[in-house]
């Protein structure tokens, strides 16, 4: 496939860039053997990007290479880069999977239909490339890459973090600080410097001219040996500075000297020429048809091309490609304003006004002066052209040109707002601000208040920043008024939502003032309902407002309705994290797995990705709470690799605050500890308790027993839905055991009050323990029987384990050694099987202390793959094909192929059907549980 913009004459051959040269090499070899590589290459203008970039091209020729540069003027093209760089093999597009397929359609313009998410996009990227690399590995090179429109940055940077076994390779190149949207920061990247003074000596030797030695190394010394400055530098000065008997200029102009060369190359051009090549710098790199009549409309010839190849300005092979990237960005910044709308007018009139209707609206618009609400009206048609393919970055940008054209300023206000909600909506929050700010002084009247309100609420969630937003919320609300009763409910559950996360740490507002809120809204008002989801935030906010006497079954009333319902509803929003609080409100571990498990599915269905990596969460908290350890490390992983793949702030171990406790890594524990308590300045009171929470099952595990009780008061006194519940059997022991009669009695009150409104097994069988830490006599053997036959009900194996370990302990007090042995050993195994190393050490000192032996286990093979092998391994066991496991979790079938037989390597198995027995697992492992 030929070079889809730069050609560069014939040059100096390239000098030094040893390191870079090895990593492409290394990159190069990987993809003959079947492997993936990605590089990405930094650097200043001129630099040497682009010499490499062919360097690669030239060391692959048994490779298919697939070349594009992006250029400036396509910047807010959406998906304009991927529809280049896939055009090529959209002949495949009929081999990917349904919603693969119709969600790159939509990207591309090639089909109607709804809004493209943007990781289906990026999914079916992977997938197309994927499959056209089996056929002949493949090498992608991507220049100026910080011209990439934000839609095919995404698509191409989830692209390339999922690549493992798939022979394709990509290189990119992109510009230091200039355009970039840091979407490829965590691919590998690779500063690319100036050439060390002994190799700037080698390249000035191939210069035609003459350099005298002391000019040369004053040369390479202003340059920093920034290669393309010493060439152009060399070329620019006179014979006689460059001998010596003249001076150079002090300082050398450096940091402006290439631009500045080019443009006085330019400038040197005839007029005919120099519009011409104006116009090249402005139009799509990849139709020239358009670029010539545009040309004939300001009446220029072919022949102006001449001058312009004869100067070095344009290749000779294409004559209408620049030299180097650099001269088209040189002459689009140079360009006056005046000559600049007269190219854009050419080109707008050039354009077909039903093919080409969305280049057309931009041309014109960038051909306007003055506001022109005709302009504008075709620029917010086509930014719904954008829209309805996911191209969101577009969208706004479309929307915040036409609000430039705009004369009303309710209109104007409308479109900004419209524009801040598509910035967020492609995940740029900064750029949804200043939409925001811009649109201040227009917005009047209630309604576009209300939505300015809401729009900056739901940036600051998106930046995990949650304090103020209940409080924003409420005001929104307070401004709307009785005008739109479903919008008053959406914004009162976002509200509820925000203030369960921030807990305590709210501003300008409370959890039961937004809570009461919610209640006399659905009360007084005729709400469209929801089902389930509405029900769900409905008890939520009744057991905020109204005590857990009201909640509890409302609570239950919600589920029940969800668990009825055939769907979840919408897969885009995150309903997970309310789903497990009221859960754990409610004990209720059996209704959370089952909806959690539908959320995921729908979520992975539908690609959105934000929404599934907080149901991993949620799905590794019950995997904990089943003892299946090494799976809930394996959703953790999958959410750090959604994080990394959506710019979501908030992945890291902080996730793992449980996991750490109950497998006793102190160090790694304090630290997302500390972290936790750092996120609290930004509003997540929540996260703070839970950390409190783990801090006291990590103590009770030591057998720190007031250091469990102080850290499990604090969730007492607090008393959130997500841990307020499940913290108190494990006050009661912590105080019973610190000799604090009082404190144990309090927890077990609540209990006694709670657990029999809520009647789950889990529930109950937490009263029941509490009920027998606190007994006296032979009682408490009665409640602890009765707790692990409770527990035993419901998929709670670390709680079973738990209470089996206390009865244990209780009949060792009581010299029922027989009798304590079966309960402990029971409980050891059972821990040492976790992992949790903690409860199991102490398992173990009592069942020595029985007179028993107990045995430290060896470290099992299954725990020898990492978490993807480990996730692969247990969908393949549950019958998944590898094509189905690749679109489950958005990698390639070679790619699971490649870790399937890594699992068959470390366990020593030759089949799929051995999997489940040398895994220890026979149920799959993933949210298609």
């Amino acid at each position: 496939m030929a070079w889809n913009g730069v050609h560069r004459a014939p040059g100096p051959p390239m000098v030094g860039r040893r390191a870079e040269r090895e990593a492409i090499g290394g990159l190069l070899d990987a993809v003959r053997e079947g492997l993936s590589g990605v590089l990405v290459l930094t650097g200043e203008p001129g630099i040497g990007k682009t010499r490499l970039l062919e360097y690669a091209a030239e060391r692959a020729a048994e490779l298919r290479v697939v070349r594009l540069t992006a250029v400036e003027s396509e910047t807010g093209l959406g998906f304009g880069t991927l529809h280049r760089l896939l055009r090529p093999f959209l002949n495949r597009t009929d081999r990917l999977p349904g919603p693969q397929r119709t969600a790159l359609d939509a990207a591309l313009g090639l089909v109607p239909g709804p809004p493209a998410d943007r990781y289906l996009v990026g999914l079916a990227t992977l997938t197309l490339l994927s499959e056209a690399a089996a056929d002949q590995p493949l090498l992608f090179l991507l220049d100026d890459a910080q011209w990439v429109d934000r839609e095919s940055a995404e698509a191409l940077a989830f692209t390339a973090r999922r690549l493992h076994a798939d022979s394709l390779g990509m290189i990119i190149a992109l510009r230091d600080g200039l355009g970039d949207t840091g979407l490829f920061d965590s691919l590998g990247g690779h500063a690319v410097t100036g050439l060390p003074e002994p190799e700037a000596r080698i390249l000035l030797s191939f210069t035609t001219r003459r350099v005298d030695s002391a000019v040369a190394e004053r040369i390479v010394a202003g340059t920093g040996g920034n290669p393309l400055a010493l060439l152009e530098l060399t070329d620019a000065l006179a014979a006689e500075q460059l001998a010596g008997v003249a001076p150079l200029p002090d300082p050398l102009p450096v940091s402006r000297l290439v631009e500045g060369h080019f443009r006085r190359l330019v400038q040197a051009m005839p007029p005919e020429t120099a519009t011409l090549l104006l116009l090249l710098a402005t139009a799509p790199s990849d139709d020239t048809g358009m670029m010539w009549r545009a040309a004939g409309r300001l009446g220029l010839s072919a022949r102006a091309v001449q001058p312009a190849i004869a100067a070095g300005i344009l290749g000779r092979d294409t004559p209408t490609a620049f030299r180097h990237p650099l001269i088209r960005s040189t002459l689009h910044a140079g360009a006056e304003p005046g000559e600049l709308r007269r190219a854009h007018a050419a080109l707008a009139a050039a354009c077909d006004p039903v093919r080409d209707a969305d280049r057309r609206a931009w041309h014109r618009a960038e051909a306007t002066e003055t506001t022109d609400d005709a302009v504008a009206d075709d620029l917010e048609a086509a930014s719904e052209r954008a829209r309805s393919r996911g191209g969101y970055s577009q969208q706004a940008l479309l929307l915040s040109r036409a609000a430039d054209l705009t004369k009303d300023p309710d209109k104007r206000a409308e479109r900004l707002l419209d524009a801040a909600q598509a910035h967020l909506m492609s995940g740029d929050a900064p750029a949804a601000h200043t939409a925001l700010d811009l649109a201040g002084a227009d917005i009047r009247g209630p309604v576009l208040r209300t939505r300015e309100l809401r729009t900056r609420a739901t940036a600051q969630m998106f930046q995990i920043a949650v304090a103020d937003v209940p409080a924003m919320l409420m005001d929104a609300v307070t401004r709307l008024g009785p005008q739109d009763p479903g919008l008053t409910w959406e914004l009162l559950c976002e509200a509820l939502h925000a203030v369960l996360v921030a807990h305590d740490c709210t501003q300008g507002t409370s959890p039961t003032e937004v809570a009461a809120a919610a209640l006399t809204a659905r009360q007084h008002t005729p709400v469209p309902t929801g089902g389930g989801r509405d029900l769900l935030m409905e008890a939520l906010a009744r057991r905020m407002a109204e005590g857990y006497e009201r909640g509890a079954p409302a609570l239950r009333a919600a589920l029940d309705s969800l668990r009825r319902e055939g769907g979840i509803g919408d897969a885009n929003s995150p309903f997970a994290v309310m789903l497990s609080m009221a859960c754990d409100d409610l004990w209720e571990v059996q209704a959370g797995r089952e909806l959690t498990d539908r959320l995921a599915a729908a979520d992975r269905d539908s690609g959105a990705l934000y929404a599934l990596s907080i149901t991993l969460l949620v799905q590794a908290r019950h995997d904990l709470l089943d003892g299946r350890f090494t799976q809930a490390e394996v959703r953790y992983a999958e959410f750090d690799e959604i994080a990394a793949a959506t710019g979501f702030l908030g992945g890291g171990d902080i996730n793992r605050l449980h996991l750490f406790a109950l497998t006793g890594h102190e160090a790694e524990l304090r630290a997302a500890v500390r972290r936790a308590a750092g996120m609290r300045s930004m509003g997540h009171g929540v996260l703070q308790l839970l950390a409190q929470h783990a801090l006291t099952l990590f103590e009770l595990g030591r057998g720190r027993y007031r250091q469990a009780m102080k850290h499990a008061r604090r969730v007492f006194e607090e008393d959130p839905p997500a841990c307020g519940n499940l913290v108190l059997p494990l006050l009661v022991e912590a105080c019973v055991r610190s000799g604090d009669r009082a404190g144990a009695n309090a927890a077990l009150a609540r209990l006694e009050e709670r657990a029999p409104l809520a009647a789950t097994p889990w529930a109950l069988g937490s009263l029941a323990v509490g009920r027998a830490l606190t007994a006296d006599g032979d009682d408490a053997g009665k409640f602890y029987q009765e707790s692990v036959e409770l527990l035993q009900q419901s998929p709670l194996a670390l709680e079973q384990a738990r209470a089996r370990l206390l009865f244990g302990e209780w009949l060792r007090r009581r010299k029922r050694r027989s009798e304590a042995r079966k309960q402990l050993r029971a409980a050891y195994e059972s821990f040492d099987t976790f992992g949790a190393v903690p409860y199991a050490e102490r398992a173990r000192l009592e069942l020595l202390a029985t007179g028993a032996t107990a045995r430290r286990r060896s470290e099992e093979t299954r725990f020898d793959l990492t978490p993807r092998e480990r996730q692969v391994a247990s969908m393949a066991a549950s019958g998944l094909t590898n094509g189905e496991i690749a679109t489950t979790l958005f990698v390639t079938a070679s790619t699971v192929e490649f870790h399937l037989s890594k699992v068959f390597r470390k366990l020593g198995i030759t089949s799929r059907k051995q999997i489940p027995g040398a895994i220890g697992d026979p149920g799959p492992a993933t949210a298609v549980d």
